[in-house]
Formats: C-alpha cells, sequence, structure tokens
C-alpha cells in the first residue's frame, strides 16, 4: 500500500465529504453508502486473514482516493439535487396554475372596471409560465430516470434542463411578484380580502421552498 493511503475509514470519508456539495440528506445518504461499501470489503479481507487494522486500510486503499471518487459522487448528488427540484417545482406549479384565480374570484373588485391591458396580459402569461415549469420539470425528471438506468449521473442535456428550469422558476416568481403588487395598487381592498392574504402566504413558502432546492442544485451542480 502507498502510505498516502495508510487512513482508517473514517479519515477518509471525512476528506471525501469535504469535497462534495449539495443537499445535506442526499450527501448524508451518499457517505453512509461508501462507509457500508467500505466495512464490507474490510470484512472480506479479516476473513481472509488479515488483521483488523490492516484490513480497514486495504479496503481503503483499494476503494480509491478523494480526487478520485469525488467527480462520480459529486455528479450522483447533482441529479439528486435536480430530481429533488424538480419534483418541488412539478407539485407547486401544478397548484399553482390550479389555485392562482381562486384568489380574486369574488372580490369586491372584480365586477368593476377590468384592469389596464398589460395587467392582463400579465395576469394571463402566469398559468402559461407555470405550465412551462411543469414541462420542464418532467422533462428533467424523465430524462433523470433515463439517464439512471444507462449508469449516467449527469450529463449536459441533464444540467440544460436543470438550468432551464431554474430559469423558468425565476421568471415565474419575478412575473408573480409583480403580478401581486399590481393588483394592490389597483385595488386598495386587495390587502385586506382574505384569499389575496392566504394566496400570497403559500405563494411565498412555495417560492421560498424552491429557491431552497434551486440553490441545493445550482451547487452541486457548479
Amino acid at each position: 500500500m502507498r502510505a498516502c493511503d495508510e487512513v482508517g475509514i473514517d479519515e477518509r470519508l471525512r476528506e471525501l465529504e469535504s469535497r462534495l456539495r449539495g443537499p445535506a440528506r442526499l450527501r448524508t445518504e451518499l457517505i453512509r453508502e461508501v462507509r457500508d461499501s467500505l466495512d464490507d470489503a474490510t470484512e472480506a479481507y479479516r476473513e481472509a486473514g488479515l488483521p483488523a487494522r490492516d484490513a480497514e486500510r486495504r479496503a481503503v486503499a483499494d476503494f480509491g482516493t478523494p480526487a478520485e471518487l469525488a467527480p462520480a459522487y459529486q455528479a450522483e448528488l447533482a441529479a439528486g439535487a435536480l430530481r429533488g427540484l424538480s419534483r418541488r417545482a412539478l407539485v407547486i406549479a401544478v397548484l399553482l396554475t390550479a389555485g392562482g384565480d381562486l384568489t380574486w374570484r369574488g372580490s369586491s373588485w372584480s365586477g368593476g372596471p377590468p384592469p389596464p391591458a398589460g395587467y392582463q396580459l400579465l395576469a394571463g402569461s402566469m398559468n402559461g409560465i407555470w405550465l412551462v415549469v411543469a414541462g420542464m420539470a418532467l422533462a428533467a425528471l424523465s430524462f433523470g430516470a433515463w439517464a439512471a438506468r444507462r449508469g449516467r449521473a449527469a450529463t449536459t442535456v441533464g444540467r440544460l434542463l436543470g438550468w432551464g428550469l431554474t430559469g423558468a422558476l425565476v421568471v415565474g416568481a419575478v412575473a408573480g411578484v409583480a403580478l401581486f403588487a399590481w393588483s394592490v395598487a389597483l385595488w386598495d381592498a386587495a390587502l385586506t380580502w382574505p384569499p389575496m392574504i392566504i394566496g400570497a402566504v403559500l405563494a411565498g413558502a412555495a417560492h421560498f421552498a424552491l429557491f431552497r432546492a434551486s440553490r441545493s442544485w445550482l451547487v452541486a451542480a457548479r
């Protein structure tokens, strides 16, 4: 064994984990899988007659260095982060598309003069934006499943889908904030209309969840 490989499992796992970026839960699961593999290899060497410490060092040495292992595991983290983002985006896109109009139906201003043409255009575009988000999320999930079946954790197409989904989410967030602010500017009663308040709170929570998931994917894919 090389001297640089004469380290134990715990030390090697710490070295590997320090090189990985991505969602904490996924990173923890991945490191646990690596530990299980190293434990199994160590046990096999012990059964072959090596002392416990030598068996552990031999298993670590055979497994590879952190520099050799990190790229493949980082690709797995990026793929997992994109799956999480895509699932969350798909669910939220469906909910916002289905419930967006409910925030103003029956309001005191809904039967008054129509809003400006620009407002109507922005309001009408919201469903389209979230349908694009849903489509991008479905495409990312489908391609991720296809790539996983072929042992490809990360590909250029997957990264492009991730960037496209993230961009669509940014557009959706900006458009949503603009529409809400414009609504309040046009109708003072919007600030006291319960469905509007509830919708704003739920949409804010959804966008925060999407921001965290997007950030995790960007960090893992960087």
